[in-house]
C-alpha cells in the first residue's frame, strides 16, 4: 500500500485496511485526544446482573422488575441471565458474523446513515475527522420479512442465523422494556405495542487487532469519544448486547472513571438509550461506553437497538412530570429519523451527543 493512502479513512473499493492487517502502525484519524485515552489497566465495573427467569413468574417478577429499575437507576447498564435465548442461537449468530466476508460486506459501503443495509468503518468514512477502529455492517431488522432479502447473502447461512438472533432479540427487548416501565409506574403495557411494531436495528461490529507490535494500544478505540463532557450512548430506547469477547467500558458518571466490563459466558448486557432517558423524565441516565482494544484478539460484538417507530416521536411520559420537571422543561421529543438527521449533520470529532441536543436544561 503507498503511503499516501496509509492514512486514508474511506475504502470504497475492498477491504479496509484495518482487517487486512495493513496498517504497522495507528494513523492519526484513528487516535483519540489525550484526554480520552484509555487506561491499559482499568478497574472493574460494579455492574449488576438480573436474572431474568423470574419475569413469567408472577411471585418473583417484582424483585425482578424491582432489580432492573435499580439497575436502570444507578447504572444504566445491566447484564442479564436466563434471559430464555439459547446458547445455541447466540453461538450461530456470532459465528455468522465471524465468517461475514469483506468482499460481501463492501458491497454495502456507504457514508449514508439513512442506509436500511450499510457496512463503514465510521459514521462517516472519509469524512469525519475521527474514525473508528472497527468495521460495522448495520441492517434494519423489523418487521424481518420486509428486510431479510436485503441481507448479505454470504455466507449462505448468515440470513438465518442471523435472524433468528433478532427475532429472539426482539421478543426479549419487548419484555424488558415492559418491566422497565412497570418499574417506572407507567404498567407494562405503555409502550409495548409500539416496540412490537417499531425499528429495530442489528449492528454487526467487528473491532481487529492493532498494528503488531502495538505500543500505541493506548491511541485508538473503537468508538473514539472527544474530549470530556462529550458523551457516547445509544439513541435508542434501550439496546441489548452479544459479544465474543471482553473490552467493553462503562464511565462513572460519579467520579468520571471508565471502568471495564467483565465478560460473563451466555450472558446479554442491556443499555438504556438515549430515548428511554427521555420517557423516564432522567430518572435513567443514557449509558455512556466505549469499546478498548487488543493487539491479538478480533473481538465481535452484535447489538440490537429498539426504539418505536421511524417517525414516532418519544416525548417524556406525562405521569413522571413534576413541579421540578415540568413537560418541556427537561427534554425535546425526538424520533429515530431526527436521530439519523442529527448524525447526518453532524461531525463525531466536534459534535455534542444525540441526548445533548435533547436536552433543554443541564442536568
Amino acid at each position: 500500500m503507498e503511503a499516501k493512502h496509509e492514512e486514508s479513512s474511506s475504502f470504497p473499493m475492498g477491504e479496509t485496511p484495518q482487517e487486512k492487517g495493513g496498517f504497522g502502525h495507528v494513523p492519526q484519524c484513528y487516535k483519540v485526544a489525550p484526554l480520552s485515552r484509555p487506561s491499559l489497566h482499568p478497574g472493574i465495573a460494579n455492574i449488576p446482573v438480573v436474572d431474568l427467569n423470574g419475569l413469567n413468574n408472577s411471585t418473583r417478577r417484582s424483585a425482578v422488575i424491582k432489580d432492573i429499575s435499580s439497575a436502570c437507576g444507578n447504572n444504566g447498564f445491566f447484564q442479564i441471565v436466563d434471559h430464555g435465548i439459547s446458547q445455541s442461537v447466540l453461538d450461530g449468530a456470532l459465528s455468522a458474523a465471524f465468517n461475514l466476508p469483506s468482499v460481501e460486506k463492501v458491497k454495502f459501503m456507504s457514508i449514508d446513515v439513512r442506509k436500511p443495509v450499510r457496512y463503514g468503518t465510521s459514521i462517516k468514512d472519509g469524512v469525519d475527522k475521527v474514525q473508528f477502529w472497527r468495521t460495522f455492517l448495520k441492517h434494519y431488522a423489523n418487521p424481518l420479512d420486509d428486510w431479510l432479502s436485503l441481507w448479505p447473502d454470504t455466507p449462505h447461512d448468515y440470513r438465518e442465523k442471523m435472524s433468528e438472533y433478532a427475532r429472539e432479540a426482539k421478543k426479549l427487548g419487548v419484555s424488558i422494556m415492559g418491566a422497565i416501565t412497570e418499574g417506572l409506574g407507567l404498567g407494562p403495557d405503555y409502550i409495548s405495542r409500539k416496540m412490537e411494531e417499531g425499528m429495530q436495528v442489528i449492528v454487526v461490529n467487528c473491532y481487529p487487532p492493532l498494528p503488531m507490535p502495538c505500543p500505541q494500544q493506548g491511541l485508538a478505540l473503537d468508538c473514539p469519544p472527544p474530549p470530556p463532557p462529550h458523551k457516547n450512548s445509544d439513541y435508542s430506547c434501550l439496546t441489548i448486547v452479544l459479544h465474543s469477547s471482553s473490552g467493553l467500558q462503562t464511565l462513572d458518571s460519579r467520579d468520571g472513571k471508565w471502568t471495564a466490563v467483565r465478560c460473563i459466558h451466555g450472558a446479554l448486557q442491556v443499555n438504556v438509550g438515549d430515548h428511554l432517558e427521555v420517557l423516564s423524565n432522567g430518572l435513567y441516565k443514557s449509558v455512556v461506553h466505549r469499546v478498548t482494544l487488543s493487539s491479538d484478539t478480533i473481538r465481535i460484538s452484535i447489538a440490537s437497538l429498539h426504539s418505536l417507530g421511524m417517525d414516532e416521536k418519544v416525548e417524556t411520559a406525562k405521569e413522571l412530570i413534576d413541579e421540578q420537571h415540568p413537560k418541556g422543561y427537561s427534554y425535546r421529543d425526538s424520533s429515530f429519523k431526527h436521530f439519523l438527521d442529527f448524525f447526518a449533520q453532524n461531525d463525531i470529532a466536534d459534535r455534542k451527543s444525540f441526548i445533548d441536543a435533547l436536552r433543554i436544561t443541564n442536568q
